[in-house]
């Protein structure tokens, strides 16, 4: 493609599509947002994905009845993935919208500070939304003991308000005012105030549940025209496998159902009865095992208090302005703490799949999604398409009107919620190493029975899942599976025939060009180069340039092919550009000369923020307020050839002229001026 034709291209599509805008909502009204995560729920633990089967099969089951209703009333995920098969690195993603390939807490970092950088609240607090943490964290950082000393408290990540448990082990006991099993009473907190020896016969399920509806019903009164962002992190039904002290009180929302008390000893209305003693009666008469009526009773209560929390909205007039999210932290867990011994086989809590917890075959990273917003998402609709928990930022995001910071991994889901496209344009990448094995359940294939875990990598790429377990280099082969038609994984198609030939070599260089290496959690991987581009001609000296006016609270994620510029040039060298007063965001793509194979380093300097791939890895992150600095470097290991390089820059607020100044260093040379080359070469 020449220069002339590719300025024509753009001057024939400036005509069919409109100027990117930022502030902008493909909705009519902002809504609520309510993400509810449970914690070990598996992808089979819902009536509708799995256990109803098991009913018509004549098995044991269990039933998810107002879920199953959620589900009827809106969209289906039937393929969506956590980060990581284990909870903080899975929350952590969540929150900062990316990947395990580029998010700082990785495999079993519990309780490591969430980054100061954006996120889930401080992304919808910028658009004008209350948020609140009801529930576990765990990701308030290893030092401190107090919301004063603790260097990620919630309400320092963006939270205006967090009721819950701070500790990532806390979460283990559903009574926080009590001794159970093996563990002792835990902190909890409300606000900076810790309050477990105010809650007496408190189970926590129906804490959360009670203080959320309190929160919503306040917030109504309060501030009736602000949109509440709510994140809702159950922590059951993980172990240990406690109970509630009583059946779920009758009716449901502003009314009925669970009610918020806030006294001493009698702080919601479910405070009383035998803790820690009531079986659901669907299963009280069952002759199973003790440790599985628990579960079914725990996994009950959890959709009891989602069909409470619907009635609420609708007591509220609120239904049809709160989108809703359900899902799960990993896939299920096989712990009681002190129950006696639990496996998820009874109720085959993972589905048609195989693997749990830890695992990064299906059972353990697919999970259970289910998202409701009644006149906007279709009701009774699957979507299969692979997506994953980073996507929700940019998701959200693009509903309250802003654009995603540039760091995220992540894409929003919205076209495929609203029902504009059927397939999701995102990635699938998942890291996670763990020294066990995955458990030998007589249901899972023979070939993963016991199978040593180690370090695991997944990846979707052209429709299809890569899998690598207990790599030991980079050379080892990916298994690659159909999970949509396979999702057992029974059917391995590497090198079945040329298509699976080429895809394992792209898979491997995809890994690669990927990720970030992280020195808290290396890989077998790590010292390999990032492989270059292979390319049909050679390209000519030149860099494309983006110009974009507007108010951006950020360095903005913005895709040049569907974002269409105010100004575009296509200039022989970076030195040629000039940008315009009124522009504040400039995107800068070409590719980037490797002489030869080696270690290479890019030294920024800058007034504005600044955000930098180098193919898909994220190598510069220099824009939050917090971790913005005027000068940096990152170091890159990098093939022999051509690399392709995008980095967005965006002026800074005081309408000061912009400042960027970048060189590299390298095998022979030293503080270059970055020079590029067009991203489309010349045959």
């Amino acid at each position: 493609m020449n220069k002339l034709f590719l300025i024509m291209l753009l001057v024939v599509s400036r005509i069919l599509m409109p100027e990117f805008a930022f502030g902008t909502s493909p909705v009519a009204k902002k809504p609520n947002i309510i993400f509810i995560l449970t914690d070990d729920l598996g992808y089979g633990d819902l009536g509708i994905l799995y256990q109803n089967q098991r009913k018509a099969e004549g098995k044991p089951y269990h039933r998810t009845p107002n879920l199953d209703k959620m589900a009827a009333e809106g969209m289906i995920l039937t393929r969506h993935y956590v980060p990581a098969p284990v909870c903080a690195p899975s929350r952590a993603s969540l929150l900062l919208g990316q990947h395990q390939g580029h998010a700082e807490i990785r495999n079993n970092q519990f309780d490591k500070a969430l980054p100061a950088n954006h996120n889930l609240a401080t992304v919808l607090k910028e658009a004008g939304y209350a948020t609140a943490l009801i529930g576990k964290y765990g990701l308030q950082g290893l030092q401190g003991d107090s919301p004063a000393t603790w260097e990620a408290y919630p309400t320092k990540r963006g939270f205006d308000y967090f009721f819950g448990y701070v500790r990532h082990r806390d979460g283990h006991n559903h009574y926080p005012s009590h001794d159970v099993a093996n563990r002792g009473p835990m902190e909890f907190y409300d606000g900076n105030e810790e309050i477990s020896s105010q809650l007496k016969g408190s189970y926590t399920t129906d804490l959360f549940t009670a203080r959320a509806k309190k929160y919503i019903q306040d917030h109504k009164k309060g501030h009736p025209d602000q949109p509440f962002f709510m994140y809702l992190a159950y922590d059951t039904p993980h172990a240990g496998l406690e109970i509630p002290s009583m059946p779920y009180p009758s009716g449901g929302g502003a009314t009925g159902g669970m009610q918020f008390i806030g006294e001493k000893d009698n702080f919601i209305n479910t405070a009383k009865g035998e803790v820690n003693g009531f079986i659901h009666p669907d299963y009280r008469k069952e002759e199973w095992p003790e440790v599985q009526q628990r579960f079914a009773s725990m996994v009950r209560r959890i959709d009891n208090a989602i069909g409470d929390l619907i009635h609420l909205l609708k007591d509220l007039n609120i239904d049809e302005e709160t989108l809703i999210v359900f899902t799960s932290d990993n896939g299920p867990h096989h712990e009681s703490y002190g129950y006696g011994d639990y496996d998820p086989v009874f109720f085959e809590s993972f589905g048609n799949l195989d693997g749990t917890k830890r695992d990064t075959w299906e059972g353990g990273i697919r999970v259970p999604a289910l998202v409701r917003w009644p006149g906007e998402i279709q009701e009774s609709v699957k979507n299969d398409s692979p997506s994953g928990f980073h996507d929700w930022l940019p998701t959200f995001a693009e509903i309250s009107g802003l654009p995603a910071p540039a760091n995220t991994d992540g894409r929003s889901l919205w076209p495929i919620l609203s029902g504009e496209d059927n397939e999701h344009d995102g990635k699938v990448y998942i890291e996670y190493q763990v020294n066990n094995n995955t458990k030998s359940y007589e249901s899972f294939l023979e070939s993963k029975r016991g199978k040593k875990r180690g370090e695991m990598q997944v990846l979707y790429l052209d429709g299809y899942k890569g899998i690598r377990y207990n790599i030991l280099s980079h050379e080892d082969d990916f298994r690659i599976f159909d999970t949509k038609s396979d999702p057992g994984e029974a059917n391995d198609l590497a090198g079945t025939n040329g298509e699976f030939v080429k895809l394992q070599k792209e898979m491997k260089n995809a890994v690669l060009r990927w990720r970030r290496y992280n020195a808290s959690a290396e890989r077998p991987y790590d010292d390999l180069p990032v492989p270059a581009l292979d390319l049909n001609g050679i390209p000519e000296m030149g860099v494309q340039v983006a110009s974009y006016r507007g108010d951006f609270p950020w360095v903005p994620f913005i895709d040049t092919e569907k974002d269409l510029p105010s100004e575009f040039h296509l200039l022989a060298q970076l030195d040629d550009f000039v940008p315009k007063e009124e522009a504040k965001v400039f995107v800068f793509q070409g590719l980037l000369k490797v002489d030869q194979t080696g270690a290479y380093e890019i030294r920024f300097h800058t007034n504005g923020g600044l955000v930098m791939h180098v193919h898909d890895a994220l190598v510069v992150d220099n824009d939050h307020p917090s971790l913005a600095k005027e000068s940096g470097k990152s170091s890159l290991f990098l093939e022999k050839g051509y690399h392709p390089v995008k980095w967005v820059v965006k002026k800074p607020e005081d309408k000061e002229n912009l400042k960027l100044e970048l060189k590299w260093t390298g095998p022979g040379f030293q503080d270059k001026p970055l020079s590029l080359y067009q991203q489309t070469p010349t045959n």
